[in-house]
C-alpha cells in the first residue's frame, strides 16, 4: 500500500501540487457524512447573516464608548445637519429667555402699579397702611436709653437712612448719635451767654430743629431768635440765619426740596431757601405765640398757635391760611400723618385729628395721659408731643411728666382717621419733650427731661435727661395659625 502512494505521488507531480488547494478539501470530505458536510458549505454565510451577540464582541477590535459616539456623529452628522440643530437649540434658548422676562416684566409692571397707586394716594393725603395692628408692647429690657446731654432734651430728628439721631437740649448742645451702636458720633457743644460772637454754636437753649428729606440740611432754633445750618454729615456750620423777632419754636423742610419753614413765638411763619442762603418771605396770622410746626411735599405747612387754640394751614404760594378749632387748652406740639391729615396735642391733656377740609377735629381723645393730683384736684397730664407714622394708621403722644407715671402711648388710627383707639403704653420718667418715629417704622426715639421744653414749671430730679429708643415689634404668625386661616 505504501509504495503504490508513493508512486502516484512520483508520476503526478503537478497533481499533487493543485490537490493542497482544491483536491485535499474533497478527499477529507469523502470520508464524512452527508449532514456534516452541508453545514460547513453554510458557515460561510451565516458569519454576515447572524445577530452580534455579546460572544461575538471579542472578534471585533474594542473601541471606547465615548470614541465610538463621537464617530457615530461625526459620520452621521451632515454640516447642514449641525446648523440646524444649533439653529433650533439657539431659538429654544431664545424661547426660555424671553419668557423669563416677560414673567419678571409682568411681577416689575405690578410693582411699579403698586407704587405709582401708592404716590397718588399719597399726594391726595388718602394713604392710611395698616401697620397698628400687628404691634406689640416691647420688653423693658429692650429699650435702650442714650444719655450725653447735661439739661433736659427739647428736640430730637432722625436721619431718613434711620441709621442716626441728631438731638439738642437746653445746654445750647447738638448731639450726632449712631442708632445701632447708641455711641456719640460728634458733638457741637453749646456757648456761654454773651459769647455769640466768637462761638460756632448756640448760646441760648435749642427749641427745634429739623432735617431735610436727602440727609444734606440740618436746621436748628434757639431762644436767641436765630437759626443755625449745618451739613448733616460732618456737622460743619454753613449758614445762621437772622430775622425772627422771638424765640424759634418750629422748623421743618418741605420734603424733595431745600426750602424750609420757621415759626415763632413771634406769632410769624418764614419761608427760607437754604441752597440759597436766601430768605424768601414772611406770612402772619395767629394771635399767640407758635408752638410748632410740620410739613410734607406740597408748597404747604400747618402749626399749633399755642394760647389762641387754633390750629393754621398756610398755603404758600397763595398767601392765605386755614384756621381750625377744637382744643380747650393750649396747642403745644404738632404732627402730619399725611398731605391731609394731622395730630396735635395740648395742655389741656387731649389728643386730636385733623383733616384739611374739616375746620373741627375727626376725633378727640380727652385726658389722654390720664390725670394727677388730689381727689376733686385732678388735672389732666399735658401733652407734650406727639409723632406720627408716615402715611400709616399709627401716632404716639407723650405726656409732660408731673408724677412718675409719665409715658408714651401708641395709638391706632380709625378707618379714614376717624377715631383713636390705644394700642399700648411705655413707661418712661420723666417730661417727653419730643417724639419721632423712624422711616421704617421699626422704632420710635423720645427724648426725655427733667422739664418741660418751653418752661421751668416743675423739675422731676429723677427723671434722666435721655433719648429712649423703643423698639415697634411686630406679631409674628404661628404657622398653625397660618393653616387655619388658609
Amino acid at each position: 500500500m505504501s509504495s503504490s502512494f508513493f508512486i502516484k505521488a512520483k508520476g503526478n507531480p503537478k497533481f499533487a501540487k493543485k490537490g493542497k488547494n482544491t483536491a485535499a478539501p474533497k478527499r477529507k470530505g469523502d470520508g464524512d457524512p452527508p449532514g456534516k458536510n452541508k453545514i460547513r458549505a453554510k458557515k460561510p454565510s451565516s458569519k454576515y447573516n447572524e445577530e452580534i451577540s455579546s460572544d461575538s464582541e471579542t472578534e471585533s477590535p474594542i473601541v471606547p464608548r465615548k470614541r465610538q459616539s463621537k464617530e457615530q456623529v461625526e459620520y452621521e452628522e451632515t454640516p447642514q445637519e449641525k446648523k440646524l440643530r444649533l439653529a433650533k437649540l439657539y431659538l429654544e434658548q431664545l424661547k426660555e429667555e424671553e419668557d423669563k422676562r416677560a414673567e419678571d416684566g409682568a411681577f416689575e409692571t405690578d410693582l411699579i402699579a403698586g407704587k405709582l397707586q401708592e404716590e397718588v394716594l399719597e399726594q391726595k393725603g388718602k394713604l392710611q397702611r395698616l401697620v397698628a395692628k400687628d404691634l406689640i408692647p416691647p420688653e423693658t429690657s429692650e429699650i435702650r436709653v442714650l444719655r450725653g446731654h447735661k439739661l433736659p432734651i427739647t428736640c430730637l430728628v432722625i436721619t431718613p437712612d434711620d441709621k442716626c439721631i441728631f438731638s439738642a437740649a437746653k445746654d445750647c448742645s447738638i448731639i450726632k448719635w449712631d442708632v445701632e451702636s447708641g455711641k456719640k458720633l460728634h458733638t457741637i457743644p453749646g456757648g456761654r451767654k454773651g459769647t455769640e460772637d466768637r462761638h460756632v454754636g448756640h448760646t441760648a437753649h435749642i427749641l427745634c430743629m429739623a432735617i431735610s428729606s436727602d440727609g444734606k440740611y440740618l436746621a436748628t432754633g434757639d431762644m436767641n431768635k436765630l437759626i443755625m445750618i449745618w451739613e448733616a454729615e460732618t456737622c460743619k456750620h454753613l449758614y445762621k440765619f437772622t430775622g425772627h423777632k422771638g424765640p424759634v419754636s418750629g422748623l421743618s423742610f418741605r420734603r424733595g426740596t431745600h426750602d424750609l419753614y420757621s415759626a415763632s413765638h413771634d406769632r410769624s411763619v418764614k419761608v427760607w431757601n437754604v441752597d440759597e442762603n436766601a430768605y424768601v418771605e414772611t406770612l402772619f396770622g395767629h394771635q399767640d405765640v407758635i408752638t410748632g410746626l410740620d410739613s410734607l411735599s406740597r408748597e404747604r405747612c400747618v402749626t399749633a398757635g399755642g394760647r389762641d387754640r387754633t390750629v393754621r394751614v398756610w398755603k404758600i404760594a397763595e398767601e392765605s391760611q386755614l384756621v381750625f378749632h377744637g382744643h380747650e387748652g393750649s396747642i403745644d406740639c404738632i404732627q402730619l400723618i399725611n398731605e391731609e391729615h394731622a395730630i396735635t396735642g395740648a395742655d389741656d391733656g387731649s389728643v386730636c385729628l385733623w383733616s384739611v377740609n374739616k375746620k373741627k377735629p375727626l376725633t378727640t381723645v380727652k385726658q389722654a395721659h390720664g390725670c394727677h393730683g388730689d381727689a376733686g384736684m385732678e388735672q389732666p397730664h399735658w401733652v407734650a408731643s406727639v409723632a406720627a407714622l408716615q402715611n400709616s394708621d399709627t401716632v404716639a403722644s407723650g405726656a409732660s411728666g408731673c408724677s412718675h407715671n409719665s409715658q408714651v402711648n401708641v395709638w391706632k388710627c380709625g378707618q379714614n382717621y376717624r377715631g383713636l383707639e390705644p394700642l399700648f403704653s411705655v413707661p418712661v420718667s420723666g417730661f417727653i419733650n419730643s417724639l419721632k418715629f423712624s422711616s421704617s417704622g421699626q422704632f420710635l426715639v423720645a427724648g426725655v427731661g427733667q422739664e418741660h421744653r418751653l418752661g421751668r414749671w416743675w423739675r422731676l430730679k429723677e427723671a434722666k435727661n435721655g433719648i429712649y429708643i423703643i423698639p415697634l415689634k411686630r406679631k409674628t404668625c404661628d404657622p398653625e395659625e397660618a393653616q387655619l386661616t388658609e
